[in-house]
């Protein structure tokens, strides 16, 4: 299981949400955030990815998901390295759920990295998720959400949110994960805003609203 902090552990919790942070953070980066939020009855588990060399990096050893070679669309992919992280995230999904979590109250969400692997994940999981948040980002392996999907969560919404002024990862990447995710019959809620790869005051609020509609207390 991936290392990990909690955040309103309480036993009256009634929903998950596990968020990720983005390459080269740590689970405490969307602590602030939570606070914010002010969700007493959603727990948050804010997991810790294991540090790995990243090529984009120039080898540099750093948390990251999985390994980047490169943000254009045509650079390669790192698929072992995502699907052995699904699979981590996946057991955490299992995880809650065998503490009496329903699959539709746990929400996966993510940030740049972090965001990918919601995507990935929530697409392809077994059973119907209450939602995915997705935060300046990418649909990675795009090319196979088609073949690789799962019936389950093809009604699951997705709540998109990017920055205008991204430098990180472009608007038009983002813009292409969206396409591909409506085009395979995806709900999808999409919201820009004026900042660039980071979060903003005003996304903090409309996340929040997403939140009680898909987690309600």
């Amino acid at each position: 299981m991936l290392d990990n902090t909690v955040v309103n552990r309480q036993e009256n919790v009634s929903a998950t949400v596990i968020w990720m942070h983005g390459l080269g953070a740590d689970g405490h980066d969307f602590e602030p955030v939570v606070q914010m939020l002010n969700l007493p009855h959603i727990k948050f588990i804010l997991p810790h990815a294991p540090f790995r060399p990243v090529t984009l990096n120039n080898g540099y050893e750093m948390r990251a998901w999985y390994d980047i070679f490169g943000l254009q669309p045509d650079s390669p992919q790192d698929e072992v390295g995502i699907k052995e992280m699904q699979g981590m995230v996946n057991a955490m999904i299992e995880s809650e759920i065998a503490q009496g979590i329903p699959s539709d109250r746990i929400v996966l969400a993510g940030f740049s990295q972090g965001g990918a692997m919601a995507l990935h994940t929530a697409t392809r999981f077994t059973r119907p998720l209450a939602g995915v948040l997705a935060l300046s980002t990418y649909l990675p392996l795009k090319n196979k959400l088609v073949s690789e999907q799962h019936r389950a969560n093809k009604q699951t919404p997705i709540w998109m949110a990017h920055g205008r002024s991204d430098t990180v990862i472009a608007l038009s990447t983002a813009e292409a994960a969206r396409q591909a995710l409506e085009a395979a019959g995806y709900l999808l809620e999409w919201h820009e805003y004026e900042m660039a790869h980071s979060v903003c005051e005003q996304e903090i609020a409309d996340i929040r609203r997403f939140l009680l509609r898909v987690l309600p207390a």
